[in-house]
């Protein structure tokens, strides 16, 4: 990897280009430029970026993509594409795009085209999934299967978590899919609980078919199930798998035929429409899940194709490059008005901050820039009444994406206009405030001008599109999975791996059995660490 990136020429005209912006906002921006709102907007795949609101000029677009052009984004992305091994630190290949790759195109890892794979397994999640939603997988007594309950955590639980809520009018009403993932025995329990074991099938996702708190739950269910149906011969009915550990899923008491594969270049956070999607076809069926690759693999052509000035993911990405480094932003805001997408922004949040929150480039080097943003938000208009005081009036600096669909999935009265006006009607407020003479203009009394006074110039993105539909979601997944991509690329850091989130696993299992045992915790831990083992043991005891 070449030099610093703060000590490239295009990183140093950013700094001195911020230097002037700093000066203008967006009042005069539009002002001087009437036909900025259509200048200033991008359309692919269905989706509409007005990216007006942003505090930038012609000039940082280009300086931006100078940046990106410094670090070689048009090459990492065609590595990525045709499959090298850009997880350098995991020596894997990184292809999540060929998930949605139509079936008879070539994407080769170490010389084997890997879309055959990929669509023998689509092949045999349909199969399966028609069996369940027609009726002819049955449960271990004959019953119909009515409830699925996916068992993960992470990648193996946002995703599909995710979709099925976004998608849910697609969804079977007759088929309840539900998801655990924490470890604490509550979530379980809640989950469970109403549910005919005679009825429930649970899709367990761990690639490794060893991660500690799925297989907790697993376990749980297990004994659930067979406690209920009083014979281990049910496993093989209300049990499926999704990973690449027969051995383990045997030993289960899983079939390895009901058992659905994918491949150490798909990343956990990446994975939702490999197998780990199962759940998610079995609640929309596979025609809507093969509707959603489509949006994701159309998203993917862009990407590689599109004029960076006019390629959405470039473009959100370079944005939030230009924030988080160059005006100090420390958070993204994302905000779906959309209530299905209500589960969107913690998607994200694996996806972004599990990608790009690193320390070290991809050689090693300790950075010295900003990395991966804090992503944050909640579907309008709820989030107005919560969190909406401090991004118009607050002393922090936090770039929105607002998102907005024409129609709804749920058409009552004018409830959807209402909807859509507030979205706009926000990014509005916060690109141009108000000034103290527009409030006493309204009636302000002075003494309260200072607090009805709004100083707008605070950025923001909105996407439009026309229904939140399989085609659009998948669009959206792909458009935020380049978007990071993007980012990591210019910061230098590998994306694909994520061991911070090694270490706590590694120390909790050994103070799982502390915290049942009897010996002095101060010779092993320190004094925070042995005080609060001796207090939960002392609770426990009395």
């Amino acid at each position: 990897m070449a030099g610093p990136l703060e000590e490239t020429p295009e990183w140093q005209a950013l700094v001195r280009h911020q230097r002037e912006l700093a000066g203008r906002d967006l009042r005069t921006l539009f002002e001087e430029d009437p036909e900025r709102g259509e200048q200033l907007a991008v359309e692919a795949c269905g989706l509409h970026l007005d990216a007006s609101k942003n505090i930038v000029s012609d000039e940082t677009i280009s300086l931006l993509l100078a940046l990106a052009e410094r670090r070689d984004l048009g090459g990492r992305t065609d590595a990525m594409l045709r499959g090298d091994r850009i997880n350098s630190t995991e020596n894997r290949a990184v292809l999540h795009t060929a998930l949605r790759a139509p079936r008879g195109e070539s994407i080769e890892v170490d010389g084997t085209n890997v879309v055959p794979d990929v669509h023998a397994v689509l092949d045999h999640m349909e199969s399966f999934a028609r069996r369940v939603r027609d009726g002819d997988w049955t449960g271990h007594t004959g019953s119909r299967i009515r409830n699925v309950v996916n068992i993960g955590i992470g990648g193996s639980d946002l995703g599909p978590r995710m979709a099925v809520e976004a998608l849910r009018p697609y969804a079977d009403p007759e088929l309840r899919v539900r998801f655990v993932s924490n470890v604490d025995p509550s979530e379980f329990v809640d989950v469970t609980r109403g549910l005919d074991p005679a009825e429930t099938l649970f899709v367990i996702c761990s690639k490794t078919f060893t991660t500690l708190e799925t297989l907790a739950n697993a376990r749980s269910a297990r004994n659930w199930c067979v406690g209920a149906l009083g014979d281990e011969a049910a496993v093989r009915r209300h049990f499926v798998a999704v990973s690449t550990n027969a051995e383990e899923v045997r030993n289960f008491g899983i079939d390895p035929e009901a058992m659905f594969e994918f491949w150490d270049w798909v990343g956990g956070r990446y994975s939702l429409e490999s197998a780990i999607g199962l759940s998610l076809m079995l609640a929309i069926g596979p025609d809507a899940f093969r509707e959603l690759l489509a949006g994701s693999h159309a998203m993917d052509v862009h990407f590689r194709s599109a004029r960076p000035r006019e390629n959405l993911p470039v473009l959100l990405g370079l944005l939030g490059i230009w924030y988080a480094n160059f005006w100090g932003a420390e958070t993204h805001a994302v905000l779906p008005y959309d209530q299905r997408l209500s589960q969107f922004v913690d998607y994200l949040q694996q996806l972004d901050m599990e990608s790009n929150g690193k320390r070290v480039d991809r050689d090693g080097r300790v950075l010295s820039h900003t990395t991966g943003p804090i992503v944050w938000g909640q579907p309008g208009t709820n989030g107005q009444h919560a969190f909406f005081q401090l991004l118009h009036q607050g002393t922090r600096l936090v770039p929105c994406d607002f998102i907005g669909f024409a129609e709804s999935s749920n058409p009552i009265g004018e409830q959807h206009e209402l909807l859509l006006a507030n979205c706009i009607a926000q990014s509005q407020a916060l690109a141009f405030g108000r000034t103290a003479e527009e409030a006493e203009a309204v009636g302000v009394s002075p003494a309260l001008v200072p607090h009805r006074t709004f100083p707008g110039n605070r950025p923001s993105n909105t996407i439009l599109a026309r229904r939140l539909d399989p085609y659009t979601l998948g669009t959206l997944v792909a458009l935020y999975e380049h978007k990071v991509f993007v980012q990591g690329v210019v910061w230098g850091v590998n994306s694909f791996d994520q061991f911070g989130v090694e270490l706590g696993k590694e120390l909790s299992s050994r103070l799982a059995r502390d915290l049942t045992g009897t010996a002095d915790p101060g010779k092993d831990h320190d004094s925070s660490t042995a005080a609060l083992i001796r207090r939960y043991r002392a609770f426990r005891s009395s």
